[in-house]
């Protein structure tokens, strides 16, 4: 019995470490839960979401702690990892860096570059975030220590759950699993709230991180069911299985953040119509209606040419 009882204030330990930052005492948001489910009912894959009302704390969720793959919202990791060396003094942020071709991953803008093309380390943040450019990113989580030391500070800061796979000592079955990244729904946008909300790091880092998930040129998912004047932070990622994004929307009732992944997708074609994408503008929709009921906004059906 008193082997039990260790084991179990053990796990209850390990189960508390393991949570990202306290959000403070929720509620669920029912009505919400079964729009959602209703809209990802049928479909021809695995996925998941989590919303919470900055204001509220009202969250809905389905399927909100399934391990999913980051795909490019690995970057928001990344940020946090590169940031955090900067703000040690073991990174300058206004430093010059010399791109060797070494470095190149695909044909991304950073990985066009010529052999030593100079570029200042705030361009490359910039071309990660926005573009999220890949040769750039991992020259950032090199830079950062590596996918082993942004683990330890996910782990530190509560998430268990977010973590970088790829070029990262031990995780080479996850990376086969998942990619580069893995996560939750939950975890992945609470980290983007704490960002959000000051708590990343420090108030100055977080506000010049929450600037550049500010600057987004892939619009064409979550964002483009939101009204254009609206402040949104977000990150996007996208596999041949797989969908995410997560965002932080500051709608005039107030701010809430959300994150959607999916994987295991039958439909992998790389078009605007892929059933992920589809569901990813589709949740980010009702999401919207539902907290702000009285907007007439729609997207504009000839916008639609424009996604991207």
């Amino acid at each position: 019995m008193r082997n039990c009882l260790l084991s179990l204030l053990l796990f209850s330990v390990s189960f508390v470490k393991a949570q990202p930052s306290a959000v403070g005492k929720t509620s669920m948001d029912h009505k919400l839960v079964k729009k959602l489910e209703e809209a990802m009912a049928g479909f021809k894959g695995e996925a998941g979401i989590y919303v919470r009302n900055l204001k509220t704390n009202r969250i809905a969720e389905v399927h909100a702690d399934s391990i999913f793959p980051t795909a490019s919202m690995v970057k928001v990791p990344i940020l946090c990892g590169i940031f955090d060396k900067i703000n040690r003094g073991e990174v300058a942020f206004n430093q010059e860096l010399v791109y060797r071709d070494s470095l190149k991953y695909d044909n991304g803008i950073v990985g066009s570059f010529r052999d030593s093309t100079k570029i200042a380390l705030p361009k490359v943040v910039h071309l990660m975030i926005s573009q999220s450019d890949n040769t750039g990113s991992l020259w950032l989580q090199a830079m950062a220590g590596g996918g082993a030391t942004i683990n330890q500070w996910l782990d530190s800061n509560g998430f268990g759950n977010i973590r970088v796979n790829s070029r990262t000592p031990g995780r080479k079955e996850n990376q086969a699993k998942y990619g580069w990244g893995q996560t939750t729904p939950r975890e992945m946008a609470e980290l983007v709230a704490m960002i959000r909300n000051g708590k990343a790091i420090n108030p100055a880092v977080s506000e010049r991180m929450y600037r550049y998930l500010g600057m987004q040129f892939w619009d064409g998912e979550s964002i483009s069911q939101v009204p254009p004047n609206i402040k949104i932070a977000a990150k996007s990622g996208a596999v041949n299985q797989a969908k995410s994004e997560v965002l932080v929307i500051h709608a005039p009732h107030g701010d809430y953040v959300f994150c959607v992944a999916t994987k295991n997708q039958q439909d992998q074609a790389w078009e605007k119509d892929n059933e992920g994408y589809v569901l990813i503008r589709k949740l980010s929709a009702i999401i919207w209606n539902h907290f702000e009921p009285k907007s007439d906004w729609k997207p504009l059906q000839e916008s639609e040419k424009f996604w991207f």
